[in-house]
Order: structure tokens, then C-alpha cells, then sequence
């Protein structure tokens, strides 16, 4: 993947990586994602972003509204995306994934 990453543009690199993330949106130097899960299972996800959020030293935004879990991955003061925010979305797509399994 390194090589990947020197050969084009990190705009390149991060619009390639961000379509692979189904359900996640950009905007501006933010991307999102918008889950229906239950009191439980936001729990449950919250506390596995968490760690890997720590891990990666991000702080992504995670709020509940109804039924709905809205996550922000960002900067939000216009710092550019990188690497990091995509892996976040990445690990948080994991996460989902494995919380609602059950």
C-alpha cells in the first residue's frame, strides 16, 4: 500500500480509499456516517471506537439522536483529511459490524 501512496497524489489516495467506506460522506475536511442501532449497541460501539480512536489519537465525534448514531471523523478547522481519519472510519465500519452481529 506504501506504494500506492507514492506513486499518486494523496487526494488520489484518500478519494480511493473513502469509496471503499459504503455509507460514509464527505464533507468539506469531514466525513460522517449516519447508523440505525439501538441504546445498546451504541454503547457497545462507542466503546470500541474509543480505543481505537486513542490508538490512532483522533477524536471523532459520535452522538445519539432517536434511534440514530451520527459519527463526524475530522478536523473540522480545515485541516485536510489523512490516513488516520480513513483508518478511523475503517475500524469504526469493523466495529459496526461486529456489534451488530449478535
Amino acid at each position: 500500500m506504501r506504494a500506492l501512496f507514492r506513486s499518486r497524489t494523496k487526494r488520489d489516495y484518500l478519494s480511493d480509499a473513502l469509496a471503499l467506506l459504503s455509507g460514509w460522506t464527505r464533507e468539506g475536511e469531514q466525513i460522517r456516517r449516519t447508523l440505525v442501532i439501538d441504546e445498546s449497541q451504541h454503547a457497545a460501539l462507542t466503546e470500541r471506537v474509543k480505543v481505537v480512536a486513542d490508538a490512532l489519537r483522533l477524536r471523532p465525534e459520535i452522538s445519539r439522536s432517536a434511534d440514530r448514531t451520527l459519527i463526524r471523523v475530522g478536523h473540522g478547522d480545515d485541516e485536510p483529511l489523512g490516513e488516520g481519519e480513513v483508518l478511523l472510519a475503517a475500524r469504526i465500519e469493523d466495529a459496526y459490524r461486529a456489534v451488530t452481529a449478535s
